[in-house]
């Protein structure tokens, strides 16, 4: 009956969070403790939900059971397999109410939600900086211990995160994989093809909350609303 009425009475304590059932904030509070409490057998590898230690295991026992029929792609999970089935379809059925932006996946539209709401319930334990994702969370972690695994094998400098590795790597091979459609203008991170594109298509799906004044990029958005702050400040 918690479904029709939308009743709430389980309440997180760390970032107000409401869940109807008291099993849902169980499974949400490790969230903020990062308590791993599911370890795999194999490889010692930790985790906060049983259902991800499962999906983990079918790594040591390679089964991947399930085949994309387009590309012969495998998955170990029914579910992994359907969503990688809407890169051939295209479908994307999950739509912002706010900017009638559509996505391919569900958790794809949570995450855009928080451009709107602003929330960041994933918060640093040594100071207090908060998140929207739990990736950036960990990722702004290793800041903190000074991890930094991932090395260049040309200059052997050092990165926190693998993805800071490749984008440095295309400065020895000089490579420009990502090409815009529109104009052929070539870029070495995908990252920095996206903006590029909203200057032909002239989407600005980043809202200033003060002022409705909309932007292109979120560090527009960002540098704009510091006009906000330095005249509440006066």
């Amino acid at each position: 009956m918690l479904i029709h009425t939308g009743e709430r009475r389980n309440n997180c304590t760390a970032c107000c969070k409401w869940f109807r059932r008291r099993g849902d904030l169980k499974i949400h509070k490790p969230m903020h403790t990062g308590e791993r409490s599911y370890q795999c057998t194999e490889c010692n590898k930790s985790f906060t939900l049983k259902r991800d230690l499962t999906s983990h295991m079918l790594i040591h026992t390679g089964e991947n059971s399930h085949h994309c029929t387009e590309c012969n792609k495998s998955f170990t999970r029914t579910r992994d397999l359907s969503r990688h089935m809407l890169i051939h379809t295209g479908v994307k059925k999950h739509c912002c109410r706010v900017c009638d932006k559509t996505f391919r996946l569900r958790g794809y539209l949570r995450e855009h939600m928080l451009i709107h709401t602003g929330e960041k319930s994933y918060q640093c334990t040594e100071c207090n900086k908060s998140f929207t994702r739990k990736c950036g969370l960990t990722t702004h972690m290793l800041i903190h211990t000074g991890e930094k695994s991932h090395q260049c094998t040309e200059c052997n400098k050092s990165f926190t995160r693998k993805c800071g590795l490749t984008t440095h790597m295309l400065t020895h091979t000089g490579e420009k994989s990502y090409q815009c459609t529109e104009c052929n203008k070539s870029f070495t991170r995908k990252g920095n093809l996206t903006p590029h594109m909203l200057t032909h298509t002239g989407e600005k799906s980043h809202q200033c909350t003060k002022c409705n004044k909309s932007f292109t990029r979120m560090s527009d958005l960002r540098r704009h609303m510091l006009i906000h702050k330095k005249t509440s400040m006066k």
